[in-house]
């Protein structure tokens, strides 16, 4: 694990790859000393430009026009009088380096930012640092998000599909068996003729009802559990495809497993403000669901407590609340509109549209191969809808910190990148 400089603002904590992305034995290259960061975000530090200096020096050729660089080691007072980066470079840290290889969140200080909103300074190259794994470690725009999350999905296929179908089997299997417990009550709601009084109508609606509700806090409860569970799993392993890292089912989930007890805790928590909100009003319930959306990400990879995964979230989308908003909305709405498509026809062919068509018509009766009809295509569906939600969340978290805290170059450094020396410039 390395800890680099560069990504910071004055006073922070160096934000830091957490095991999901850069391991103990990372090739990444060493860290700076506190006392000479102020000379590597100048671009004069022996540990980035001292070869390209030594080598202009030896050849005894002046350096293109607007560069500033003459091969040795200008003070940062002469070239800078005020201590501050060029521009397109990052504040140096002034913490110490965080312990234990993950990723530290930044302290108290404004967070750095792009000038722009997110776009490079001048000098930097516009395809970023390159692209080590599946996205490029630069600030994405919606589609690289998008992206992000399929090229995921289409390098570890076996892994997170078949993870994800466990999941949905699970959920699909326990939704199957409640709806046959379920059966006979509804059938009786069903076939009830127009010849039935008012209180055998709310007799027969009554006993469907507490059946249902009975099975429902079970219901709810595994199902949390099997979500938890992949949203850890999938934030581990979308740590490593950044990376372009191999990973397996068992390195993965000895990552995850510690984090799965506080992210089942986040998970509750996030659902009830949520409903809480939703309680009152649509708009409210907007807030807490787009502010605290990359709790999940944040207590996996950051590895911190409750609280502080809360924090984060709301500090990272803090300032970009419709962008993260946004981007939500658009892989919600793409995950219903896939969802819709193969669910469908397994509805139709289960007759569950049949009323549709002759409104007239008693309610049909359930019987158990529409019901497993039905489950087959739920399976199928959040088999792909799932991981692919999960993982635009957590990309979405990644460009977040690649924005603000100038994670990228970290990213980069932890996957073997020498990023490029910010250019000097004369004013």
């Amino acid at each position: 694990m390395t800890n680099s400089p560069g990504a910071s603002g004055p006073g922070d904590d160096t934000p830091t790859p957490s095991r999901g992305f850069a391991s103990p034995d990372s090739d990444a290259s060493p860290a700076t000393p506190p006392e000479n960061r102020e000379t590597d975000t100048s671009g004069a530090s022996s540990g980035i430009s001292s070869s390209a200096g030594e080598n202009s020096a030896s050849a005894g050729s002046n350096p293109p026009a607007g560069t500033g660089s003459t091969g040795a080691n200008p003070s940062p007072a002469s070239e800078n009088p005020a201590g501050a980066p060029p521009p397109g470079s990052f504040s140096p840290p002034g913490g110490a380096p965080p312990p234990g290889g993950q990723w530290q969140s930044p302290g108290q200080q404004p967070l750095p930012q792009y000038p722009g909103g997110g776009r490079p300074g001048p000098g930097w190259n516009p395809n970023g640092l390159g692209k080590p794994g599946v996205i490029a470690l630069r600030p994405l725009n919606v589609g690289d998000i998008l992206d992000g999350a399929i090229t995921a999905i289409r390098r570890y296929p076996l892994l997170i599909l078949g993870v994800a179908a466990v999941v949905a089997v699970v959920s699909a299997g326990l939704n199957l068996a409640v709806s046959l417990w379920l059966v006979p009550d509804f059938n009786r709601v069903a076939q009830l003729g127009p010849a039935a009084t008012q209180q055998q109508q709310l007799d027969a609606a009554y006993s469907l009802l507490g059946s249902a509700l009975t099975a429902l806090l079970p219901t709810l409860v595994i199902s949390m559990l099997a979500q938890t569970f992949l949203t850890g799993f999938l934030t581990v392993v979308m740590g490593k495809a950044v990376l372009g890292r191999p990973v397996d089912f068992g390195s993965a989930m000895r990552e995850a497993a510690p984090r799965l007890l506080p992210l089942l805790a986040v998970t509750v928590l996030y659902a009830l403000a949520t409903i809480v909100a939703a309680a009152f009003c649509l708009l409210p319930a907007v807030l807490p669901y787009v502010f605290w959306s990359l709790t999940g990400p944040a207590l996996v990879l950051e590895r911190g407590t409750i609280g502080q995964a809360f924090t984060r979230s709301r500090q990272l989308v803090s300032g970009m609340f419709w962008r993260v908003f946004g981007v939500l909305l658009l892989a919600g709405v793409i995950g219903w509109i896939i969802s819709a498509i193969i669910s469908v026809p397994f509805s139709i062919g289960s007759g569950a549209f049949s009323g549709l068509f002759n409104p007239q018509a008693t309610l049909p009766k359930v019987t158990t191969g529409d019901l497993v009809l039905q489950s087959v295509g739920k399976v199928i569906a959040e088999t792909i809808v799932m991981p692919f939600t999960a993982l635009v969340t957590v990309v979405l978290y990644i460009d977040q910190r690649m924005r603000r805290e100038g994670m990228d170059i970290e990213l980069a450094r932890a996957a073997g990148i020498q990023p490029p020396q910010p250019p000097q410039q004369a004013w």
